[in-house]
């Protein structure tokens, strides 16, 4: 009889058996490791919105802090600058993916951003509130994040925005 080559039903089957083990420890961690990163691109974008703000009030203190983020970037429906320059409607200090995300258009890195209107004294607003919450919920994230003035990025239950600065004030700041 002649000695057969090649591998055998079981040793297929082991080597199978092993790469699923494997797999099985490895892709949690990629889950979590993915998580942690669109936290901090979230954290990181809610930092350039406060810069943002701040600027805009220093620019434009007639104004004071823009009111809706739309504000901050290219303006409603502009993906670019407007060519006769920045303006309190679009003064062009965040870019379209930022201003977009959670505005209609697609999440930034797993995490949409909001500021809910501003409650203006004489005119001017006087304080923002800009939140920053995952697409879906231990998905792509487990935390929602929110600042206000303070610049201080508080986080909290991803569920739940913070609907004014009083709100935001009250969350645990990020360490």
């Amino acid at each position: 009889m002649r000695k057969q080559k090649g591998f055998s039903l079981i040793e297929l089957l082991i080597v199978v058996a092993i790469i699923l083990i494997i797999a099985a420890i490895a892709i949690p961690n990629l889950l979590r490791a993915r998580i942690a990163a669109n936290e901090s691109s979230a954290v990181q974008s809610i930092r350039v919105i406060d810069t943002a703000q701040t600027t805009f009030q220093s620019q434009f203190t007639n104004v004071g802090f823009a009111p809706t983020i739309l504000a901050l970037g290219p303006g409603a429906g502009n993906l670019t600058c407007p060519a006769a320059g920045p303006t309190a409607a679009a003064a062009c200090l965040i870019d379209a993916v930022l201003m977009n995300a959670g505005n209609g258009g697609a999440p930034k890195s797993g995490y949409g951003f909001t500021m809910p209107a501003v409650v203006a004294a004489g005119g001017i607003n006087v304080d923002y509130t800009v939140n920053g919450l995952p697409a879906a919920a231990n998905q792509t994230g487990v935390r929602g994040f929110c600042s206000n003035s303070d610049g201080v990025i508080r986080w909290n239950n991803p569920a739940a925005a913070a609907a004014n600065n009083a709100a935001c004030a009250g969350l645990t700041a990020l360490q």
